[in-house]
Formats: C-alpha cells, structure tokens, sequence
C-alpha cells in the first residue's frame, strides 16, 4: 500500500511546474486512470505534466529525496497496465511536445517525448524522409513511449522494432540527473549501450524526455495487395516467396483469420470486405521499391507465381492509395472491433516464424478444448513470428464467467508459446501484467541479471515500482 503523499509535500511537486503543469480534479484525471480496453483502472494524488527536462528532472530529483514513487505516461494506449497508477503519482509527458530538429543529410530526426509517432512520421515527410515506425494507435502513442516499450508495428519485418530505430536518448534517471545522450551516430563502440539499454525498459530506468532517431528515403513505388490463403502454412509458403522475389522490398506480411475480418466487417463502420467467398485466413502484404513502378509490377510476378502454384487464392492489389488504406484500416480494426463482442483474453506472443502455423494449430486446439464455443481472433506480423492471438468469450456467453478463466486460459495458451521457443510478449511489454508468466519463461540467472540491473540504477524503486520484475 503506497502513503498518501501530504499536502506539503505535493504543494512543492506543483511550484515546480506551475499552473499549466499539474492536475488533481478527478474529471480532469479520469481520461489518463483508464486503460483503454478498460481492464485497469487505478488513481492518483496528482497528474504532473512537466514541459520540459528539467522540470522532469527536478521532480524526480524531490520524489526520489522523499521516496514517493512516480508512475510514468505517455500516450496512455499501453496494453499491459503499465502505465496505470495505483496511488503513486503520475508524471505525464505529454506537455514535452517540440521537433528540436529534422536533419535529412544525417537522416536523424530529434523530439521531445510527447510528441505523437503520426507526428514525428509528419515531420519527416516533410522533410522527405521517412521514419517507419507504424501501429494502430500512432495518432495517440508518444514518441517517449513506444521507445520505452519497445514498440513493434507493422513494419517490423524490415526495419526493426523500435529500439532498433533510437540514435540516441535524452533521459531523467531515478536519481534525478539528466543523461544527455541523443547522440546521431551509426557506429559508437565505447561500452555498454545505454541507449538500447532505456529501450523497452518501461520507464523503470529513467524517464526517456527526447529521442534521436533515424530516418529513411521515402520509397517512390509501393504496392499493398490483399490475398486469400487457405492457411497459415500457405502463408508461411507465401512469405517465402515474397522474401525471394522482393527481398528488402518486403515491408509488411499481416496474416488475419475470418474471425476477425467478420468482427471488423460487423463492428467498425465503413469497413469492406475486399475479397469474396469468405477465405479461411488472408495476407495483408506491402511492398516498396525505389523505382516508381518497380513495386507493382514485383507485387504482381509475386502473386502470378503464388496464384499458378495454388499457394494463394483470390488477389486484389490496391489501384490507389484510398484502397490501400482501406485494405490496412481492416488490419488495423483488428483489436478495436472484438470490443463489441464481449470479453477476451488477449495474448502477444512471438515465435520462431517457422513454428507460426504450429503455435496457431496448438492454441487454438487448446482453446476450444479449455473454452468450448469460444471465438478465435488470431491476427499479426507474421513476418516477424508475433501474433496475437484473442479468446472471445462464446457468442452470447457470459462475460464473467470468461473472464474469471482467463489467467488458466492464458498460462494455457503461453506454454504453448514456450514450448516452441517464443515468448510471452512480442510487442507490447511487461507492464504489470505479465512479469509473473515471463519468471516462467526466463531463467534464473536472467531474472537476476535484470534484477540487478534495476536495484543498481533505481534503489528506491521509485520510477514504475509495480512493473517488470
């Protein structure tokens, strides 16, 4: 149980950042206590929003001196809990909000933590550049916090996640002292990697204020196709293929199953079904080319090859950009249209590409064994082995009754994941949900690696005290 801070003590957060900076009216408050699939909710004394690193700083630095722990936000559309306070208070860096630079020579881009992913991808195409980082929720999610979970995306398959993106970082460690590292260079060999090290930490090692991160040439041509298979081996083959003819080219292979494409057909106004005949399962698959027209026309020896050797089925490849993003927006509704049908547990599982089809074949045998009747919507970056992988309740089930199976449910479905050499988190983090399933996943050494490496840096766990280990 966390001590209610006094009066004295949040007078003296509130002078540090003004007026503008701080907020305790609960209805104020109560957009940023609510997850959004609603299965957290939690409270605080006090929403702090510093608009700048020092004001972070400084109220790390008083936080820390009086052991009142601090629960960091940024967008808020975290999946694990993580960014959800229960009592602590809450620094928000939403107010931390500047473009410092765009430098396309260097092709590195600098802001501050607040700013939005579609903002930072706006500046760049500004620019002329491109920074590649792409997920559902970009028009929300901060810069500051999907470097601190390590967020995946879409994009995945060539470019990384987005640790693999950051040149650099600006951060508050526990102690309040600011590291200044938003270094713009390829090649630093000189210790550890502290910049990786932030990266997916979860705000538990420092609040990360500004990020340097890379960008690329904008691709002249690109071509997104919608293809009908009648498995996810089939998808896997197609993969395969693509790698082949493509090669880097290849930016995006999203596998979705029916399911899921019904709940978004029936649940998310202006969503078209682009294929007929109702496939069992379809690829979402996006290639770009430095040659205006080298993307289409690799798109179309592709799926000539996979449509002659009865690896794929129906093709539609989009003839213009408003198709394109109306193919994407399917993928993308994935998570928002299973809202309507009731309760789910929700799994963020990567595996070794290969065991895809396995991991699907085996959960999903499981399930309907474990939760008779339930509905399976099993979507994600197959390029990259993650896939997420959601128990609905039974049409016209009983919420509570799913929900009160979840955990069992869950520990079903990620010992599958394990066994096939995966993990229990693909993309979205610990949080607080689930650093008990990963102690099962790492080995001791590791869990006291990580350990270790936490109580060195935050003794007092102050920074994001219930999440990770």
């Amino acid at each position: 149980m966390i001590s209610a801070p006094s009066d004295a003590f949040l007078d003296r957060l509130k002078a540090l950042v003004g007026p503008a900076g701080w907020a305790d009216d609960p209805e104020i408050l109560a957009p940023w206590l609510v997850e959004w699939r609603d299965r957290w909710s939690g409270r605080t004394p006090l929403m702090l929003s510093p608009a700048s690193t020092e004001e972070t700083a400084a109220i790390v630095r008083l936080c820390a001196a009086e052991g009142a722990p601090l629960v960091v936000q940024g967008g808020n559309t975290g999946l694990v809990g993580g960014q959800i306070p229960q009592g602590e208070i809450l620094l928000s860096t939403r107010r931390m909000r500047a473009i410092r630079d765009v430098d396309p020579v260097d092709d590195v881009l600098v802001a501050e933590a607040g700013v939005t992913l579609a903002e930072v991808q706006a500046a760049a195409e500004a620019a002329g550049r491109r920074f590649p980082l792409s997920l559902a929720s970009e028009g929300s999610a901060t810069l500051g916090g999907v470097i601190s979970t390590n967020a995946g995306g879409v994009a995945v398959l060539r470019f990384g996640t987005a640790r693999d993106l950051v040149l650099g970082l600006e951060a508050v460690l526990p102690s309040g002292e600011v590291w200044r590292g938003l270094r713009r260079l390829r090649k630093d060999n000189t210790g550890y990697d502290l910049r990786g090290l932030l990266s997916g930490a979860e705000g538990t090692l420092g609040v990360i204020t500004a990020a340097s991160v890379k960008l690329f040439p904008r691709p002249a041509g690109r071509a997104v196709a919608m293809v009908a298979v009648e498995s996810p081996q089939a998808a896997l083959d197609l993969l395969s293929r693509a790698r082949r003819v493509a090669d880097a080219g290849l930016e995006a292979f999203e596998l979705m199953a029916r399911q899921g494409v019904d709940f978004a057909l029936r649940n998310i106004p202006g969503q078209r079904d682009p294929l007929t005949g109702g496939p069992p399962w379809r690829v979402l698959l996006e290639l770009a080319s430095p040659d205006s027209g080298g993307a289409a026309r690799l798109m179309e020896d592709l799926l000539e090859e996979a449509c002659s050797d009865r690896v794929a089925g129906e093709v539609v490849i989009a003839a213009s950009d408003a198709q394109a993003a109306a193919f994407w927006s399917l993928r993308e509704n994935q998570s928002a249209a299973q809202k309507p049908e009731g309760a789910t547990w929700k799994h963020d599982i990567s595996v070794p590409v290969s065991q895809v089809p396995a991991f699907i074949r085996l959960a999903g045998e499981a399930m309907a064994a474990f939760a008779p009747g339930c509905r399976i919507s099993a979507f994600g970056h197959v390029g990259d082995g993650n896939i997420h992988f959601d128990v609905l309740r039974a049409e016209g089930g009983d919420d509570a009754a799913h929900l009160a199976r979840r955990a069992e449910g869950q520990a079903r479905v990620h010992d599958i994941a394990i066994a096939l050499g995966g993990s229990v988190s693909a993309e979205h983090g610990l949080g607080v949900m689930k650093a008990d399933e990963a102690r099962r996943q790492k080995d001791s050494a590791e869990i006291a690696l990580l350990s270790a490496i936490r109580a060195t840096l935050d003794p007092g766990r102050i920074l994001n005290p219930r999440v990770l280990f």
